[in-house]
């Protein structure tokens, strides 16, 4: 029974690892050889963690080895335009000028209901305001709307428009990130300062964060 979890453990951190290795992009949309090595892997992973009498390498090196494929895959696709076009494919146009491309539409097997869903997903609900519509390699839909229906942006509508500033975690779910803190140019004594302004403590705390700007936001946990 140990052994069989301790063979689990190591075969999940392995996957972990693996996954970490093959890049972010692998949790999001994913590209038709990406989804292939990712199905792989946990497959290959599988048949070892179901049965016990087959040796734990025996699940390691296609692992290792399926991976070891992707990472070169992956190099030679950067730099092989021919590569990626025969693996990853192209974008594909649906709408053109307003006008849907039926044969791009059945050359990608998309129907119009499905069409219509991925314009409402972009919040389009009147197709004949797009202009154009592309289907991208990892199966999003892109869509440009003509430009009298695009929403002004500040500078069409003269407005200055306030400078965006990112936020930097200081406290996390009660956890202090000191290198955060470092960065800030902030030190231990403000963020006591900041807590007792709020009557709370580090444990108390679920976030608290500072811009550039100085804009401070502290946020407690909500209490049982």
């Amino acid at each position: 029974m140990i052994l069989s979890y301790l063979r689990t453990l190591l075969l999940y951190l392995v996957l972990i690892l693996s996954i970490r290795l093959m890049g972010k992009r692998q949790i999001g949309q994913m590209e038709a050889s990406e989804f292939v090595v990712t199905m792989l892997v946990a497959n290959l992973a599988a048949i070892p963690m179901q049965d016990g009498a087959i040796p734990l390498y025996s699940g390691l090196v296609p692992i290792l080895t399926v991976l070891g494929m992707e990472l070169v895959l992956s190099g030679l696709i950067l730099r092989s335009v021919f590569l990626r076009r025969l693996l990853c494919g192209k974008p594909v146009i649906l709408i053109n000028n307003g006008k849907i491309l039926t044969d791009n539409l059945r050359r990608t097997r998309i129907t119009l209901d499905e069409l219509m869903g991925h314009l409402r997903e972009k919040d389009v609900l009147d197709i004949q305001t797009v202009q154009y519509a592309i289907l991208e390699t990892d199966g999003n839909l892109s869509v440009f709307p003509y430009p009298k229906y695009v929403p002004a942006s500040a500078r069409d509508a003269g407005v200055p428009a306030q400078k965006q500033h990112l936020p930097l975690s200081i406290i996390q779910d009660g956890v202090l990130l000191r290198e955060n803190l470092k960065k800030s140019g902030k030190d231990g004594s403000w963020v006591d300062s900041i807590l007792a302004g709020n009557n709370a403590t580090l444990s108390t705390t679920l976030l608290l964060t500072i811009d550039d700007s100085g804009q401070v936001t502290w946020l407690g946990k909500e209490t049982p």
